[in-house]
């Protein structure tokens, strides 16, 4: 669902830089508030994780398009809101600079439609409600699910509300919101799937890994945890992403469904559009994942940043020594 700058125009993608950037300032605060260490070394390597399973396009039967996961219910149920806002955020705004996958201009709302529909609404709204600190797997289940595909729809909405601001007059409203409500149903049922299989894991396992648990996770289970997504990272940037479809998500294949082709021109074009295409294309250095190493080199650097980022933010306090 990352969208290109051709969806939207230079007030619209500043309004949602704006919003984009006091939702940061807001998650840095909390994070830093609540001042837990626990969560640093899995804010990276769960960031990490979602970098590579991002690359992993499934495919939609009898559509011709295909899915990817977004990842915010299952970081928020690890890291609560908004710690897994901060890095998701950190994942989408890599995936821009680095991988030219989503437009620099349009990447404020790029953050809000998947980032902050997933992690501060449909987890805090949806899952936590029908989950609540039950370990069923038939609640989690049904809360993965549902949360994931009500995140989803949401960020749909939120698309095609920002087209129309924008005045993109290639996508008729209610066509592209019908269209694109209907194709993200099953892609957030699959991440609600693949979610679910991994906190119902998880909450037979390691439960006190989880946000809702009351007791913060020991070092020796965190450890064990971070070791578990690096390699499941390893695992699925380097081996199953060849496997990915190579169909057109969600957002593209809606588009060609409407317009008749999967990207459209920008139609008018700013100096600050101009400017954003610029530096797209000098930070670009990986472009569309052409490297073969590319999942193993996005999920590096998300690693290395979160990790500082949650460093910074969360200090490690030193008991104190008696005198």
């Amino acid at each position: 669902m990352h969208m290109s700058d051709a969806l939207v125009s230079t007030p619209v993608a500043l309004t949602g830089v704006a919003v984009a950037v006091g939702l940061l300032a807001t998650a840095g605060k909390e994070v830093k508030e609540k001042d837990d260490s626990s969560i640093i070394p899995l804010m990276g390597v769960l960031g990490a994780f979602i970098f590579a399973a991002q690359m992993i396009n499934f495919a939609i039967p009898g559509t011709g398009s295909s899915g990817h996961v977004v990842g915010g219910v299952l970081l928020a149920a690890f890291l609560g809101p908004w710690a897994a806002f901060i890095t998701l955020a950190s994942v989408l705004i890599i995936q821009c600079l680095v991988f030219a996958d989503g437009g620099l201009l349009a990447l404020g709302c790029n953050l809000i439609n998947m980032g902050a529909m997933t992690t501060l609404v449909a987890y805090p709204l949806i899952y936590k409600p029908i989950v609540g600190a039950s370990d069923s797997p038939w609640r989690i289940t049904l809360g993965a699910i549902v949360a994931c595909m009500v995140g989803l729809e949401l960020g749909a909405f939120l698309v095609t509300v920002e087209t129309i601001l924008s005045g993109v007059s290639a996508l008729p409203w209610k066509e592209f919101f019908s269209i694109m409500a209907l194709i993200h149903l099953p892609i957030g049922f699959v991440e609600g799937l693949a979610t679910a299989a991994v906190l119902v894991f998880v909450a037979r396992t390691r439960p006190d890994l989880l946000h809702s648990s009351a007791h913060r996770p020991s070092r020796k289970s965190t450890r064990r945890a971070v070791l578990w997504f690096a390699v499941a990272t390893l695992v699925v940037g380097g081996f199953i992403v060849w496997f990915a479809s190579a169909n057109p998500d969600g957002l593209e294949w809606s588009i060609e469904q409407v317009a008749g082709v999967e990207e459209l021109e920008q139609t008018h074009p700013t100096v600050v559009s101009a400017l954003a295409g610029k530096v797209s294309n000098t930070t670009s250095i990986m472009p569309d994942y052409e490297n073969p190493l590319s999942g193993i080199v996005g999920a590096v650097i998300v690693l290395l940043i979160v990790w500082c980022i949650s460093a910074i933010l969360i200090k490690k306090h030193k008991p104190s020594r008696q005198a």
